[in-house]
């Protein structure tokens, strides 16, 4: 079986690493092999289930609890367990008790328990959240890996046109490309910071709690850190904001001091695609499935997606096989 997967970010790997799984023969087309316009290139890679159900639907806890297990599988060492931390200034303390009741999987932390958890926080907040089961990933590197091991599987990449003639099945996982095209598809606009200091050392990513503006800072070694990220609902996809820059700024510094003295090293601002429920969809448009609007759930749900795509692939080629048999 060939099948043709048009998008190399996030959904359009995990759907080729199902489909190769399965013994189907894939090739997988972008113009963009490189990831830098990807939206999973700017993604926090955070899999953290019990955090996102507090603004999502229970279906992203309940799948997104398979995605740790799934990228401990494919990416063996690339997951982090170490949980995710919640804090707040002192001056917004109530928002962490709204943040509990929307969501489980928790533990409250006093203030030692904090400096416990990460002494680069001690007697910085008082109380926190910590969601032991949560994990994280580098986005970047589970790209390239991913990428490698398909490669190696004998799955074709090509930035080259690709004739669809010749696939008898193709996935499309091209994102937000397909906004205007596919029904109720938006775009909602995230930006992003890294940033790097030696003065800080966290071990787990942070989710610093504001009533307007909630964002979260992950490690990612080395001194490096990405805080991110906006949640805009517009579809203009020019540079990052003075006003993104200054508020995401302005959490780091509250989270730590000295990520005041931080150097920006990158900034990054895109679309990611989302439909009226924010939840994504696995659909059928004749010989073409899509695979779409994952919005800001990109790692966490993913895998779920990848494998309902192909399982349509495959049943519905068996249902094709039988009608011809009989």
């Amino acid at each position: 079986m060939r099948v043709l997967v048009k998008g190399a970010g996030i959904a359009g790997l995990t759907v080729a690493r199902q489909l190769c799984a399965r013994g189907a023969h894939v090739t997988v087309s972008d113009p963009h092999l490189g990831f830098g316009r990807s939206a999973s290139w700017l993604a926090g890679g955070m899999l953290a289930p019990w955090c996102e159900r507090v603004n999502a639907d229970e279906r992203v806890m309940t799948l997104g609890k398979m995605a740790v297990e799934w990228w401990d599988a494919v990416l063996p060492g690339q997951v982090i367990h170490k949980g995710t931390l919640v804090a707040a200034p002192q001056r917004d303390s109530g928002e962490l008790g709204r943040f509990a009741a929307r969501t489980s999987g928790y533990e409250w932390l006093d203030e030692d328990g904090i400096a416990e958890l990460d002494p680069a926080l001690a007697q910085r907040f008082r109380r926190g959240l910590f969601f032991q089961h949560e994990a994280h990933l580098n986005p970047r590197q589970a790209l390239r890996t991913l990428k490698e091991l398909l490669s190696a599987a004998g799955v074709v990449f090509t930035s080259d046109d690709v004739s669809e003639d010749d696939f008898p099945d193709i996935v499309d996982c091209t994102g937000a490309a397909r906004i205007g095209q596919s029904r109720d598809l938006r775009g909602v606009r995230g930006e992003m910071l890294y940033l790097h200091t030696e003065e800080v050392m966290l071990a787990r990513p942070i989710r610093l709690l504001h009533p307007r503006f909630p964002v979260y800072v992950v490690p990612r070694g080395e001194g490096l850190f990405m805080v991110g990220a906006t949640m805009i609902e517009t579809e203009f996809d020019g540079a990052i904001t003075a006003r993104s820059t200054m508020e995401l700024l302005n959490a780091a510094y509250t989270l730590h001091p000295a990520f005041a003295d931080a150097t920006v090293v990158e900034t990054g601002a895109g679309i990611r695609p989302a439909f009226p429920d924010n939840f994504p969809r696995v659909m059928r448009d004749g010989r073409v499935i899509h695979v779409n609007g994952l919005y800001r759930h990109g790692f966490l749900l993913a895998p779920t997606m990848a494998a309902e795509a192909a399982d349509l692939v495959f049943s519905d080629r068996t249902k094709q096989r039988s009608f011809q048999c009989t």
